[in-house]
């Protein structure tokens, strides 16, 4: 984990990002501070072919316009081609009639990873025999609920797979890790969900890192500096600020030092 935090550091990847326009600064800042670059472009005209110049591709679904919506496959087809690692993060899939069935559709292009809550890896999994209708981002399941849909998803498209919670799981099928650090204020600021599908974006990047590892350094990355900001922050507006000054500051030591993993 060290190793992959300093790496990230090192070598700046760059990562293509198409992802909610809510969130786009918090995505982007966030990457700036950790020590990633950030290319946010969503057009159909652009997006496809960017995609080979930069080290990962980060598909979020956290609101999907038309145009979005057109340049998403097309992206993905080309990470593919070129050999280019993505994330997808299936943002409030559930209900929603448009994102749902995308997200069945991209899994199946064999992301490099999955990032979710367990809401939406709960639902992400009903294509493969799975009974539940979640409620998106605003998930009230804890991760474990969704281990059984996360390890499926994992063994069928060959992907490691993120549930989000008050411990984070990340498991590729054949191991499980679970990450207990993080803060509640993590929840009051829109956009951290996808500032760490972002992070794990850009960890999967380094093709000196892989798979679990990648993910859960960038799980324990995020979560180590939400508490080391949170220690000093009045509420969500000052925990924002902090929380890149933290990503920023954080050392990789620290990260290594402070993860308060479980390995199953």
């Amino acid at each position: 984990m060290e190793r992959a935090v300093a790496s990230l550091r090192d070598r700046a990847p760059l990562v293509h990002g198409i992802t909610g326009t809510a969130t786009q600064g918090l995505v982007a800042d966030g990457l700036l501070a950790a020590g990633a670059r950030p290319m946010l472009t969503s057009t159909r005209a652009e997006a496809p072919t960017l995609v080979p110049i930069a080290n990962a591709l980060l598909v979020n679904l956290g609101s999907l316009n038309n145009d979005a919506r057109e340049a998403i496959k097309p992206s993905v087809e080309a990470a593919v081609a070129h050999g280019i690692p993505w994330v997808l993060d299936p943002t409030a899939i559930g209900l929603a009639p448009v994102r749902t069935p995308l997200a069945r559709e991209l899994v199946a292009l064999a992301p490099t990873a999955v990032r979710g809550n367990a809401s939406e890896v709960l639902t992400l999994a009903l294509g493969a025999g799975g009974g539940h209708v979640g409620r998106g981002a605003d998930s009230t399941i804890t991760p474990d609920a969704a281990v059984v849909a996360a390890r499926d998803i994992s063994r069928a498209h060959g992907c490691v797979v993120a549930v989000s919670g008050a411990v984070d799981l990340v498991t590729d099928g054949r191991q499980e890790v679970r990450v207990a650090n993080g803060h509640p204020l993590l929840t009051q600021v829109s956009g951290t969900g996808c500032l760490l599908g972002a992070l794990s974006a850009a960890m999967v990047g380094l093709d000196d890192v892989a798979g679990v590892v990648a993910v859960v350094a960038a799980t324990a990355l995020l979560t180590v500096a939400s508490e080391r900001a949170a220690a000093n922050a009045a509420g969500p507006g000052s925990f924002r600020i902090r929380l890149l000054d933290e990503l920023n500051a954080v050392s990789s030591g620290e990260v290594a030092l402070r993860a308060r993993l479980t390995c199953e």
